[in-house]
Parts: C-alpha cells; sequence; structure tokens
C-alpha cells in the first residue's frame, strides 16, 4: 500500500534539501492542529461558510493567517545546517519559529487599516515596519532552507534591489528608487508582494488540490493505478518500461509531484524493468522521465500551473486544457523511445500469469473512475476549480469508507493524513511567500515594461533568437530554483517581450514552465534522476545523462506549441487544429525516436545499415523534428510546406535503411549476419 506520498524525507513537492525532521510529540499534534485549521479556513473562504460570525475577513487577514499557522514550522522541519539535530528542536529554530509567528499575527491584525490607508506607500507604523523586517528575514532563511542557498542567492539581491535601483550601473535594470521602510511596507501589505500572485495561487486552489492528493494516494489509488498499469501494458514488448510510464502518468494526473512520483511508483517498476533486461541507469532514468510529467498532466499538474492561472488571470481549468495535447506528445514520446529500446534489445514482455487480472483491478478500485470523473466535470464543465478538489475529496472518502476494507479510514489515519498535507503545506508556503518578494520588487521599481524593450533590442525582433534566449535562461535558472522559482523569474524577465512579439500568452508561459521543469532531469541537479537513481542502486549523473537521453522530446515540445499555439488549444478552431498538429508532432516524434534509439519501426534494428547507421540515425532526427515543426505564424514556411521538406528527408532516409536493413539481418547479441 502507498499510503504516504510525501513520508520520506526526501518525498516533497518542490524542495531541494532532503534532510528533515519528523515532528514528534506536541510538535506534532501542533502540525496537525495548524493544518487541520489551514484547510478549514480554505473551505469557509472558498464555500463563502461565514465561520467567524458577524465579521468578513478580508482575503489579505486570510493570507496571513495561513502564513502565521504553516511558515513558523519551516524552521522546525527544515533544519538550519547539514550538522543540525534531526531527534530534536535546538533553541534557536523555537526563537525563529516565534518570531515569524508574531510578526505574522502583529501584520495579519493591522492589514485591514493598511488597506484603508495606504500604508503600503508609505507612513505605516513604526511596529508594523518593524514586523515587516522581521518577516522579510524569515522568508529569506525559510527559502533558504526549503529551496537551498541557490534559491537564496537568486533571490535575496532582487528583493532589495529596490534600495539601489537608480544606481547607474544597473544599466537596463535601473528603477525608482525606495527606501528601506517604503521597501518594507510595500512588500509586506501590498498585494503584489508577499501577499501576492504565490501566496494567492496556495490560498486560492493549491490547497484543495493538494488535500485531495494525498487522500487519494491515502485510500489506495498508488496500487491501483500501479496493477492497472502491469494488466493492461505489461506484456507488450519493454512492459516493464511502458508499465512505468503509464502508471508514473496515472499517479502524476493526480499528485502533481515529481518525486513523490518517483518514490512512489518507481519502488515498483525499477526493481521489474531491470528484472526484465533493462540497464539500471536505463530504468532509472526512464521513471524519472515519466515521473516528470506529474507536473504536466491534467487534471491535477504542480503548483506552478496555479500560478500560471494566477499571472494569467485565467481560471485553473484553462491552464489544465492548455495542457493536454503536450502532456500527451510527451508520453507518446516516452512510450515510442522505450518502445524502439526494447526492440533494439530483444527485450520481452512480462509474462500474463505474473499479472494482475485487469477486471480484478477495477472491481477492487472501480471508485475512484467516479471520483476522477467528478473533479474533471467540475473543473471544465462548471469551472469551480476552487470548489472541485473539495467535492472530489468527500466522495472519495464516502466511497472508500463504504467500499474498501483495507484502506478504510481510522482516526489515525485522519492524523497521518494532516500531518502529511502539513508539511507539503510548509514546504510550498516557505517557498511561494519567499518568491513572491520577487514580484514585489519588480512591480516597485517598474523596470519590466523597459527590460521587455531591451530584450526586444538585444534580439533585434527577432522571435526565434529570443526564444532561443529565454529556453537558455530557462535551463540555466531552472539547474539552480525550482520550478516554480523559475517560472516567477521569467514570467517578470522574460515573457512580457515574448508577449510584445505577438505570441498567444499562454503558450508564452507554458514554454517558460516547461523549460524551467526540465532541470528535474538535467544534470548536475536532476532532482528525479538522482531520486530514481538511489532506487536503481545506479551513478547517480550516469542517470541524469540517460534521462537527457530518454525524455529528449520534451526539450522540443515547447518550441512546437510557441509557433503555432493550436497546441496549447488557443487561437481560431483550437480543436480541429490541435489535433492535426498534434497527429503531425507525433509522425514526426516517431523517426525522432528512432534515430534517437537506433531502431525504426516499420524498418528494423538501423545496426543492419552498417557504416550508415549514424548518417541514417541523424537524417531520421532532423525529418523527424521538420515534420513534427508546425508552419506558419512566425516561420517563413506554410505547413504545407514544412511537411513536404520533412517528408522529403524522410522518405529517401527510410528506403536506404530498408534496403540496408533487409540485406543484412542483425542478431541479438547486435552482430550483421554476412
Amino acid at each position: 500500500m502507498f499510503d504516504d506520498p510525501h513520508g520520506a524525507a526526501a518525498n516533497m513537492q518542490e524542495a531541494e534539501v532532503t534532510r528533515v525532521r519528523s515532528l514528534r510529540g506536541a510538535w506534532r499534534w501542533a502540525l496537525v492542529a495548524a493544518t487541520a485549521a489551514t484547510i478549514l479556513l480554505c473551505i469557509n473562504q472558498q464555500f463563502s461558510l461565514r465561520f467567524f460570525i458577524g465579521y468578513t475577513q478580508l482575503n489579505t487577514e486570510y493570507f496571513y493567517l495561513l502564513i502565521a499557522l504553516m511558515l513558523p514550522f519551516t524552521f522546525l522541519i527544515f533544519p538550519g545546517t547539514g550538522r543540525a539535530p534531526l531527534d530534536r528542536i535546538p533553541w534557536y529554530d523555537l526563537v525563529l519559529f516565534l518570531a515569524t509567528f508574531a510578526a505574522a499575527l502583529m501584520l495579519m491584525s493591522n492589514v485591514r487599516k493598511a488597506a484603508e490607508a495606504g500604508w503600503e506607500f508609505g507612513r505605516a507604523p513604526t511596529g508594523v515596519i518593524a514586523a515587516g523586517l522581521v518577516m522579510w528575514a524569515m522568508l529569506m532563511e525559510a527559502l533558504r532552507r526549503t529551496g537551498g542557498w541557490s534559491l537564496l542567492l537568486s533571490v535575496l539581491p532582487f528583493t532589495v534591489y529596490p534600495l539601489f535601483a537608480e544606481a547607474r550601473w544597473l544599466g537596463p535594470f535601473r528603477g525608482t528608487q525606495s527606501t528601506l521602510e517604503q521597501a518594507t511596507a510595500y512588500h509586506v501589505l501590498s498585494g503584489k508582494s508577499l501577499l501576492g500572485i504565490p501566496i494567492q495561487a496556495f490560498a486560492d486552489t493549491v490547497i484543495g488540490f493538494l488535500v485531495f492528493g494525498t487522500a487519494l494516494m491515502m485510500t489506495g489509488a498508488g496500487k491501483f493505478f500501479i496493477n492497472l498499469a502491469f494488466a493492461l501494458c505489461g506484456t507488450f514488448r519493454g512492459g516493464a518500461a511502458k508499465v512505468c510510464i503509464f502508471a508514473s502518468g496515472l499517479l502524476g494526473m493526480m499528485s502533481g509531484s515529481i518525486i513523490s512520483n518517483v518514490l512512489t511508483a518507481g519502488t515498483m517498476t525499477i526493481p521489474v524493468m531491470k528484472k526484465s533486461g533493462f540497464r539500471a541507469s536505463y530504468a532509472a532514468a526512464i521513471e524519472a522521465c515519466a515521473s516528470t510529467g506529474a507536473v504536466l498532466a491534467p487534471p491535477v499538474m504542480g503548483a506552478t500551473a496555479f500560478v500560471i492561472a494566477q499571472f494569467l488571470n485565467v481560471s485553473y481549468a484553462d491552464v489544465a486544457i492548455a495542457a493536454i495535447i503536450p502532456a500527451v506528445l510527451y508520453y507518446a514520446g516516452l512510450f515510442m523511445q522505450v518502445d524502439a529500446y526494447a526492440a533494439r534489445h530483444k527485450l520481452k514482455g512480462i509474462p500474463r500469469a505474473e499479472l494482475p487480472r485487469i477486471m480484478d483491478t477495477i472491481k477492487d478500485g472501480w471508485y475512484y473512475v467516479f471520483v476522477i470523473a467528478l473533479l474533471i466535470v467540475m473543473l471544465l464543465y462548471f469551472k469551480r476549480e476552487s470548489h472541485a478538489p473539495f467535492y472530489a475529496t468527500a466522495l472519495l472518502l464516502v466511497l472508500n469508507q463504504f467500499f474498501s476494507k483495507d484502506t478504510r479510514w481510522t482516526l489515525a489515519t485522519i492524523g497521518k493524513f494532516l500531518e502529511v498535507n502539513g508539511r507539503t503545506f510548509v514546504e510550498l508556503v516557505g517557498i511561494l511567500a519567499g518568491c513572491g518578494l520577487l514580484i514585489g520588487a519588480f512591480s516597485m521599481t517598474g523596470v519590466v515594461s523597459s527590460l521587455a524593450n531591451d530584450l526586444l533590442h538585444i534580439a533585434g525582433d527577432n522571435p526565434f533568437l529570443l526564444l532561443g534566449m529565454c529556453a537558455l535562461t530557462s535551463l540555466i535558472l531552472g539547474l539552480g530554483l525550482t520550478t516554480t522559482a523559475c517560472y516567477i523569474f521569467l514570467a517578470i524577465l522574460v515573457a512580457p517581450a515574448l508577449e510584445k512579439l505577438g505570441l498567444n500568452r499562454m503558450a508564452v508561459h507554458m514554454f517558460i514552465f516547461y523549460w524551467g521543469m526540465l532541470s528535474s532531469i538535467t544534470p548536475p541537479v536532476a532532482i528525479a534522476s538522482f531520486a530514481a537513481a538511489g532506487i536503481a542502486g545506479s551513478p547517480a549523473m550516469k542517470t541524469g545523462w540517460e534521462s537527457m537521453w530518454v525524455g529528449s522530446i520534451i526539450y522540443f515540445l515547447p518550441f512546437f506549441f510557441v509557433l503555432n499555439p493550436a497546441l496549447v488549444l488557443q487561437g481560431p478552431s483550437p480543436y480541429l487544429a490541435g489535433l492535426g498538429l498534434m497527429g503531425l508532432a507525433a509522425f514526426g516524434t516517431l523517426f525522432i525516436c528512432g534515430g534517437i534509439q537506433g531502431y525504426q519501426p516499420f524498418v528494423g534494428d538501423l545496426r543492419g545499415a552498417g557504416a550508415l547507421e549514424w548518417p541514417i540515425r541523424v537524417l531520421l532526427v532532423i525529418g523527424g523534428f521538420v515534420v513534427a515543426t508546425p508552419g506558419g505564424g512566425i516561420m517563413p514556411l506554410s505547413q504545407m510546406q514544412v511537411t513536404l521538406l520533412g517528408l522529403a528527408i524522410l522518405l529517401p532516409t527510410i528506403l536506404i535503411a530498408l534496403l540496408l536493413v533487409r540485406r543484412q539481418p542483425v542478431m541479438p547479441d547486435g552482430l550483421r549476419v554476412p
């Protein structure tokens, strides 16, 4: 049973540190109580239940109450140093806990007066400024503990940047300068910094979806999805790897967490892949890439997707719909990669006798289908993304209590459920609240629009050069930042420039999101790859490079849907155009994967081409990429011209490969028969 999707120390949503404390005794119950209060406050706010009789709570007061409940626990759960004890809480962490709690309460009690008197723009009382400075410092320390030094060193300079924004050496970053008092007041009292987009996303929608994901896993959904994947895909060639992709995709659609996906599905699928003949590092790479899709796959995407919705001022359902085709193409590409690898290495499927029966699996977990259907209907038809996860969770728990004897909840289960959610809430608040100050700094100085013009000038108004610059910046930032932090950076700095070129806003933000997410499988960070390597017993860095090779399709995809936003279901006739482009992209991906793995479906093992193997593989990748590339728009060629060019490369390459491979068949050990 997979009853705890975040239980291990490394099993976090966004945090890049793996050394955490397990709270015991009174502190554990304090976390449980704070989590219960957080969930109840969210329900009260979203459903307008008026828990506070005769008192209407402002959104800013609600945000600060959540911060007061969750942020202080950052200093109890995440140790300050590598040498800090894990079995007890040092006195200095208790001091930080109390200071954060007191500052949050002070600011919450004054935020209504601040809104009435405009304190965020100046003249705030000394006590409020003092509390704001304490909160500022605590947020930076929380960022360091949850995201590591790289995140702190990336965010801290920008949060203090308004204090010297008029300095000449800043060049294009010069803006309106503020005093320490003005900057502090704006950071902690305005709705565009600490209380801005990231915390708003957390308070409005993220809490509900995290609750739903945890409830789903703690009612046995992990076992159901993995057994379903084994029953459906286990007998195919390379079946263990295809089970891994399918199971991780199903789990990821519900959890939105890369690391919990690796540690949940990987413990089952990686040993089976190794037993089936996959190298340990390759098995770990497949799991890492499949689990990375957790933040791409609707209906429950990662926390960044909710921040995207807030940035674009659209519903989360719109973001989830936009992610459908890219997610399908990503998982289809992984399937093709694995199939070509299995065919080249003559890897067979798992015997049917060793697999669960599909009807038995559905009989045991049929009610998950109803719960997921309710969630999707609430999201897409009723457009109630803040309500949907709570309704789905309620239905899930009722059905689980009635129809499942093995996973029926007790009081102890409820306590564990709240603790697991609490640890995740604490981690995300520590990251999201700190990153909010980044947005506030650029809002204060007003440099975003001028910076966009400077970027356009540097790129010479060339969209391809600007996209390349953005992709490279995203990848570099993603190596040191969490996906959400990386996205926030680039949504502020680069997205306006791309939008000024006339590119679709949703496509631009999805492009940034995807490239920032690549750090999960790209060395030297590659947290998904390293987690999978730990399970497989393979070298961490080798697994990271294998992950880049296996997941290479994801490096192409973002360019496709920026070139034609129909791939994110935007623009005129998006569904018809999107399906057509998806078909072309999938067709091109078939040849890209064939070239990468050295086995082309309907042709065979390309080792049979002898000395021409590598030229053929390169041409297959190039031709497949051209066919998959959308034409028109900012492309100088129409869709018909692009497709014909790709076919002109592929057809002669396939014919030559067929002639050579059929003439010199390859033995299982890779030797050609003369």
